[in-house]
């Protein structure tokens, strides 16, 4: 197991240029879905907005930091586990929450904001949880991250596709829209391509080691979900919102997450692995469960407030 703080996902420069290209593609796909109304119909709602940055930037991190203490997984590995806490959600969520019949508009909106906040609360969040468990701050010692290089990585990524996506649906709507429904699910086999082939080229290291990640990203997956469905529930809001929040929890945005690993760490072995597997089981859980919601949503509709 300690040689898995040492092991590194070979990934050339060329490959990490193409990841950064899909990547950006995808969230301008998804920005051109995004509408200033979006964020005007979250400040309607600001107990919806408050819960949902509560979830996403607070509860799920500092959770994350918890299981970490408690089960002392490899420093790598409890790299990688603070990583995908420190991401937005992931831009599937929006598909997702549609498939489970869940709120759709608030989770495009949602998406919106944490990916706005993301640009500064996922360096925040990953440098402060990443130095305040010693292990993994000793691994963030060898390693020389500028806070404002990663914050301008984010920025890049998220921030300028973002920004360029609205002004393109501000401008263009009917264009935007046609864009979208073409870039969305070919950025997103792009990416996966990406991924499959990065993984493809190191086959040795995760038939060596991703049964050390396994339990644990699954665990972790459902304890994000499980989070954002508790937490709504304690707020009484609708089970459609819900389901909508568990989503937005449970569904991280791990394609970001692995660039800034393979940027940053050198594909370091336990953080790619760990980070890798969740974004091919996020998809897998996010879809049965939507799919179980979808098929049962008539049984669970009994709540008496609805937000």
């Amino acid at each position: 197991m300690q040689e898995l703080d040492n092991v590194r996902i070979n990934f050339d420069s060329n490959g990490l240029w193409v990841l950064n290209i899909a990547l950006a593609i995808v969230m301008f796909g998804v920005a051109l879905g995004i509408t200033v109304g979006d964020f005007k119909r979250l400040l309607e709602k600001p107990k919806l907005v408050l819960v949902g940055i509560l979830l996403q930037f607070v509860l799920l991190p500092l959770v994350t930091f918890g299981v970490i203490i408690l089960i002392k997984p490899q420093p790598s590995i409890a790299l990688g586990m603070i990583m995908v806490a420190a991401c937005p959600g992931g831009n599937i969520s929006n598909f997702m929450t549609h498939l489970a019949k869940g709120n759709t508009a608030l989770s495009v909106s949602l998406t919106a904001f944490a990916t706005f906040l993301a640009m500064f609360m996922t360096p925040f969040n990953f440098q402060f949880y990443g130095g305040l468990y010693e292990p993994t701050a000793q691994i963030l010692e060898t390693v020389s991250i500028e806070p404002l290089e990663l914050i301008k990585v984010v920025l890049l990524i998220l921030g300028i596709p973002l920004l360029f996506g609205m002004l393109v649906r501000h401008n263009f709507e009917s264009l935007a829209i046609k864009l979208s429904k073409i870039l969305k699910p070919v950025s997103i086999i792009v990416f996966a391509a990406i991924v499959v082939l990065a993984c493809s080229q190191n086959l040795d290291v995760f038939r060596d080691y991703a049964h050390h990640v396994i339990m644990i990203g699954i665990g972790h997956n459902a304890l994000a979900i499980l989070l954002g469905l508790i937490v709504a529930k304690a707020f009484k809001f609708s089970f459609k919102n819900q389901k909508t929040l568990a989503i937005e929890t449970g569904i991280q945005n791990s394609g970001l997450g692995l660039l800034l690993i393979f940027t940053f760490f050198n594909g370091l072995g336990g953080m790619a692995i760990l980070v890798a597997f969740w974004g091919i089981w996020h998809i897998v859980s996010g879809l049965l469960l939507a799919s179980f919601w979808s098929r049962n949503s008539k049984s669970f509709d009994e709540e008496p407030v609805v937000v």
